[in-house]
């Protein structure tokens, strides 16, 4: 305890009593520890405002004072980081220290993960050795609210218009911070219902220029876009690397990769040939060839810890957000033609029944002898065509991994996963990132072919891994859950297709019943309905097995230029085989449940910044053509009316009850129909009917739809009206007719 002292205490006194106090040090606490007096007070605030501007102190929230470059006794911290080990970190909210790095605290839970990444707690904080330490005290609320949306004005005054569909308010702008209508802004909210000001606090641009759809999706998601200069240095050195010693050679081989036409990077690359052991007589050697990205990329350096962040990388039509600085992702480490690569090489052994016989592990050298695209691949086999501009003999290398596939494709049939034939849409940009076209994704044979050599080399090394008794990511797919087997069930009894849910519910078991439904003009629907069934993947170090592929160990190893998983299956896989240096360390490995959580985390933050970007450019690309009538199908039915998608492009939009008619639609939840009261037309999940574009959002990536003739028109019958329960027998709506198969 400090004793009073007569007059001002000294500038170090008053930075010790700082450091040491059990409280937060304002100019009271001072004052009465110092014993001042009333006259010495006035002295002493002049005192402590010189040495705030001499840059010894800084004042906290509350007016407590703390060094500069210290951090207050109470504060509020924002949890930046949870590390492999569990250990949470923390940052000040607040740090106005010109030129000085914020502190990171390792926060002392009393519950361990009960704090995320983005959480506000406020703190007690403590110095320990060279470090900070913070003691929550409790969770704090959210800080204020933040919206991405569009700027509009409306008699003289500003608005803001959310870009998320589902965000139905305006919010009027308090402060525009330099932006004009029509920008797109990323704005804080403040106050409480009915009186929410917005206030801009960053100006993103035109949200109607080619890139802004994806930008939408990456501000609003939160997704890192921009690698630090200290991760690019760190990459640009360790991409210089030679391939060392030791190396397997297998230059000589003409290994192909075969890739979408826009792929951005090179993962993969196959090779296969008839098998001369007597042993394996029919059978087949095949390598499947993965870029070796953990040569590179090394544990705990700051590229790894930029890649652990981001989890994976995120695809849109006009870019990618990658999980490696671009000089690795998209230069050293990608298989590209001609080059020397460093790979880890996965051999195979393939019974001539498709059944895997053994697997190795290698690291290698390999020199890709083509980049081909699907379409490319398939076209030399379909035509048998050899020569490719100068490449060779390429039928010469497809044919045997073709026919190595077809006994893949046995085995593969043989355990019988799930097989559900839906269109991935693909969105093709010009040079200037206009808009070309919207349409499904052609699915290939080839498509097949790498998918089945993909799984196989996830297999062998899931079952490599468990040989050694070493750590395995497994890529885990539980079966459904019993309350959406008994939905699905109620969902089929309205198309009068029986499902028992008493059976061990295999996928065979959903493809029996898409079998069963034949042609039939609902089949895409039920598929839809099939694929909503199922459970949500995800990584774990626990082996549940993968449900639709109909595996009992299955791993990710394939793709660790774009997931963090399967770079840690490999650094397992040169752990537990010797293969050098880049191997998972003992943390990690004694860590795997809270990385997979996080992981998958990521992942499905990457798919919705996906699909929510493919949507606004759906909406962009139907914008041109709002007021024309086009064939939709419902996929989903609500109480307020039903959604639609355009038949063949895509993008879900609204048809709000109000807008069918006068008479009243009864909402069946069960049977996800709206019937009309008088009239008998029924609305259903599936149904293909015509209704005309009223509004297509490109920043929100929002349509609604209205009749044909107008607001409140009747549908155009097809077939004539039928009662419900004549559509209940069919096992189908009637009414409306249906389109042909989707793919």
């Amino acid at each position: 305890m400090y004793k009073p002292k007569a007059g001002l205490p000294t500038r170090e006194q008053i930075l010790d009593f700082i450091a040491t106090s059990d409280v937060p040090a304002g100019k009271r606490e001072i004052a009465k520890g110092f014993g001042l007096s009333a006259q010495d007070k006035i002295g002493l605030k002049a005192l402590l405002k010189d040495m705030a501007d001499e840059g010894l102190i800084d004042s906290a929230p509350g007016r407590a004072f703390h060094k500069m470059g210290g951090i207050p006794k109470v504060t509020v911290l924002r949890i930046a980081d949870v590390d492999d080990g569990g250990n949470v970190w923390a940052v000040p909210e607040r740090w106005e220290a010109e030129g000085v790095p914020p502190p990171r605290l390792r926060v002392r839970e009393r519950k361990r993960g009960a704090l995320g990444v983005g959480e506000r707690i406020l703190a007690r904080t403590e110095e320990a050795g060279n470090g900070w330490i913070a003691h929550p005290m409790k969770v704090l609320a959210p800080a204020s609210e933040q919206v991405l949306g569009v700027l509009r004005e409306e008699a003289g005054r500003l608005w803001l218009t959310g870009v998320d569909k589902r965000e139905r308010r305006e919010f009027a702008v308090a402060d525009a911070g330099g932006a004009a209508p029509g920008d797109l802004v990323l704005a804080e909210l403040a106050g409480k219902p009915p009186k929410i000001a917005a206030r801009v606090v960053s100006k993103l641009g035109d949200p109607f220029a080619a890139r802004s759809f994806s930008l939408i999706a990456i501000h609003k998601l939160g997704i890192p876009d921009v690698f630090s200069q200290e991760t690019l240095d760190e990459a640009e050195r360790v991409s210089q690397l030679p391939l060392g010693e030791g190396r397997e050679d297998l230059r000589d081989l003409p290994i192909v990769a075969i890739d979408p036409e826009d792929a951005r990077d090179h993962d993969d690359a196959v090779w296969a040939e008839a098998d001369d052991d007597p042993a394996n007589a029919g059978g087949w050697k095949a390598i499947v060839a993965i870029a070796d990205v953990s040569f590179y990329v090394r544990p705990k350096s700051e590229v790894d810890r930029e890649a652990r962040r981001r989890g994976n990388s995120v695809y849109f039509p006009d870019r990618v957000v990658p999980m490696l600085p671009e000089i690795l992702s998209a230069e050293v480490c990608s298989l590209k033609e001609g080059a020397d690569r460093a790979a880890l090489a996965c051999h195979l052994r393939i019974g001539k029944d498709g059944s895997l016989k053994s697997w190795r592990f290698t690291r290698a050298v390999v020199r890709i002898a083509a980049n081909l695209a699907y379409e490319e691949a398939q076209a030399i086999i379909d035509a048998s065509a050899p020569p490719v501009d100068g490449r060779g003999d390429m039928l010469a290398v497809l044919q045997p991994l073709w026919a190595c596939w077809h006994a893949l494709a046995k085995a593969r049939d043989a355990r019988a996963p799930l097989d559900l034939d839906l269109p991935e849409r693909r969105v093709v940009l010009d040079e200037k990132g206009r808009i070309m076209s919207v349409s499904p994704r052609e699915r290939l044979d080839a498509h097949r072919l790498i998918e089945d050599y993909m799984i196989a080399a996830n297999v062998a090394a899931a079952k490599a891994l468990e040989a050694k008794k070493a750590p395995v990511m497994y890529r885990i797919h539980e079966p459904p859950s019993r309350e959406k087997l008994m939905a699905l069930k109620e969902y089929l009894e309205t198309f009068d297709v029986p499902f028992a849910l008493g059976q061990v519910v295999r996928p065979a078991t959903f493809n029996h019943i898409i079998e069963r439904i034949g042609d039939a003009d609902f089949r895409p629907q039920v598929m839809e309905q099939i694929l909503r069934t199922q459970t949500q993947a995800y990584y774990a170090p626990g082996n549940h097995g993968h449900f639709g592929l109909s595996l009992g160990s299955y791993a990710h190893f394939t793709s660790p230029i774009r997931r963090y998983a399967d770079l840690l299956v490999h650094r397992s896989l040169v752990s537990a085989y010797g293969l050098g240096d880049g191997g998972l360390p003992a943390d990690d490995a004694a860590n795997m449940e809270s990385v997979g959580e996080i992981i998958s985390r990521l992942e499905r933050r990457a798919m919705e910044a996906e699909r929510d970007t493919t949507d606004r450019y759906v909406a962009a690309f139907l914008s041109e053509r709002v007021g024309q009538v086009m064939d939709v199908r419902i996929t989903g039915v609500t109480n307020f009316g039903f959604f639609a998608t355009v038949e063949g492009i895509g993008g879900d939009g609204l048809m709000p009850v109000r807008d069918l008619g006068g008479e009243y639609f009864r909402f069946d939840e069960g049977a996800r129909t709206l019937t009309g009261e008088h009239s008998g037309d029924v609305f259903a999940q599936g149904q293909t009917l015509e209704l005309r574009l009223a509004e297509a959002n490109p920043v929100s990536g929002a349509l609604r739809f209205e009749m044909p003739e107008g607001k409140g028109a009747a549908p155009p019958m097809r077939g004539g009206r039928k009662p419900v329960r004549e559509i209940k027998r069919r096992g189908r709506p009637a009414n409306i007719r249906h389109q042909g198969k989707r793919r």
